[in-house]
């Protein structure tokens, strides 16, 4: 996905922070990624969306529009430790499958592990390549 990528379907835990970022006029990865402190806390005083919850968006955001992850991938790596572009960057594909694989028995979604060690390598490379731009 991109930055310019439209912020919907967002899972069933984030409904509150969906509306309040819609009511916003945040309607992309993009922009929920360069939502500042400041803004965030307004959203928060002001609607029903907690800060952890646009936190959370807000990291996944990053993954989204920096590596073009899918939010659920993004979402994945961020709940099994690999909240940042940095981590995924100095983490071993072995470990990424490892985290996820572990993450995914633990939820007891009782599918196939989603990662493999080439979508972890493609992650790893990613997130390398981000880095030296930056």
């Amino acid at each position: 996905m991109s930055a310019n990528s439209p912020l919907q379907a967002l899972p069933q835990g984030f409904r509150d922070e969906e509306r309040d970022l819609k009511q916003a006029g945040i309607s992309s990865w993009g922009e929920l990624r360069d939502l500042k402190d400041q803004n965030l806390s307004r959203l928060v005083a002001t609607g029903r969306s907690t800060a952890r919850n646009l936190k959370r968006l807000r990291g996944m955001a990053e993954l989204v529009c920096c590596l073009e992850l899918a939010p659920a991938d993004a979402a994945l790596l961020m709940h099994a430790g690999f909240a940042t572009v940095a981590a995924i960057a100095t983490s071993s594909p072995q470990d990424i499958t490892n985290r996820t694989g572990r993450l995914e028995r633990q939820l007891g979604s009782g599918r196939p592990p989603v990662v493999d060690l080439a979508i972890a390598k493609y992650w790893i490379q990613q997130a390398r390549a981000r880095q030296t731009t930056n």
